[in-house]
């Protein structure tokens, strides 16, 4: 065992309104986390039964290294289509990092036991990972191996808590309950923390965003600030602003109606919205009015998503579109209102969706939060 010594450890009223305890918003939170499991596989998933499906022949043809390219190039189209950036993942040269603070790190995931050591001479005393299992078989990396090895090292903790790739709304949804456990680690942990997802680069930006808003006093534009300045990547704000509100003034939910025109189609889904992009949901085709029909009820915010008609994925031009991205890709978007009748909760949730910084009492509420969770 090669388990590197340890270096020193470093040192590291209410506003809602009573039916809206911290209890409650709790509760209500873990329901929609445990509803969100139910749902069907992650398109990394899909991803990698499909080329399971092309036959082992390929994969013997190949060097490691060579299929390691490719599925970082799948990974990274994937990212870009998914995320509405250019950005690249390349998983074949090992794991990358970037100091955010002097004991913050934001990177991508371990590949092996021999990074535990590498994080452990840099200091680091928490290992926090935001992978689920989809993720690691997709690249091959066996996760047991690495806490394995972690728990036997001395002064380091290996801690998952996940997060569906390149989902925002399960972002909001599991954010307030990951953020708390990473809190929770780097009290009892001290040292360096490091918080990675696969590629750095979406989930483990966001948490660690989050984290400096809610517990370490930044407004969030200027931790958005020093993330960027420190790493490239595209953490998702909306997602960190809508958890935020949820925190403080409880989830509402509106009904979004959604329609294809024409009946001249085999099949009509959506992809996006709340189930995220490796996902779809059928809609019914409504003969009296000729469309293809979608109702849901969605938490308040705003949400992009995309038809897939007849296997194609096209946007609906007669519905809000994004402005077109760097390479010129635009998804639909709907945005949800909030349906609250307490005018000062609606109020402040609007507040906390357009600024960019906290009170003291709610930071304090945050935080309260944050530890009970």
């Amino acid at each position: 065992m090669n388990c590197l010594q340890s270096l020193p450890r470093s040192s590291a009223s209410p506003l809602s309104r009573k039916k809206w305890s911290f209890s409650r918003r709790a509760s209500l939170l873990r329901m929609e986390m445990n509803r969100s499991n139910l749902r069907v596989p992650s398109h990394l998933q899909v991803i990698a039964a499909r080329k399971a499906s092309s036959g082992s022949a390929q994969s013997s043809e190949k060097g490691g290294i060579d299929v390691q390219k490719e599925k970082s190039e799948e990974y990274s189209d994937n990212m870009k289509q998914a995320m509405g950036a250019v950005l690249t993942y390349r998983h074949e040269l090992g794991m990358n990092y970037n100091f955010i603070l002097p004991d913050l790190i934001v990177g991508s995931c371990l590949q092996n036991p021999s990074d535990v050591d590498k994080l452990v001479k840099i200091g680091v005393r928490t290992i926090f990972c935001l992978q689920q299992n989809a993720d690691l078989e997709y690249f091959g990396v066996d996760i047991q191996e690495i806490e394995d090895y972690a728990e036997k090292c001395e002064n380091i903790e290996h801690i998952r808590a996940e997060i569906r790739d390149f989902d925002g709304f399960d972002l909001r949804m599991r954010l307030p309950t990951v953020v708390s456990r990473l809190h929770k680690a780097i009290k009892n942990n001290g040292g360096v923390t490091y918080v990675h997802c696969t590629a750095g680069l979406g989930r483990a930006p966001a948490v660690t965003l989050a984290y400096m808003y809610w517990v370490l006093g930044y407004k969030l534009s200027e931790a958005h600030k020093v993330l960027l300045s420190k790493r490239s990547c595209c953490p998702k704000l909306e997602a960190i602003r809508s958890a935020t509100a949820d925190i403080l003034t409880g989830l509402s939910r509106g009904r979004v109606r959604l329609s294809w025109k024409g009946g001249k189609y085999s099949s009509v889904e959506i992809s996006g919205l709340d189930i995220g992009w490796g996902q779809r949901i059928p809609l019914k085709f409504n003969s009296s009015e000729g469309v293809w029909l979608l109702e849901r009820d969605l938490p308040e915010g705003l949400y992009e998503y995309k038809y897939i008609v007849d296997g194609e994925w096209i946007c609906n031009t007669s519905e809000l579109m994004t402005s077109p991205q760097g390479d010129g890709h635009v998804n639909n978007y709907v945005c949800v209102p909030c349906t609250d009748t307490d005018s000062k909760s609606t109020a402040l949730r609007k507040r906390l969706i357009e600024e960019d910084d906290l009170t003291l009492l709610e930071r304090q509420i945050i935080l309260e939060f944050l530890e009970q969770s």
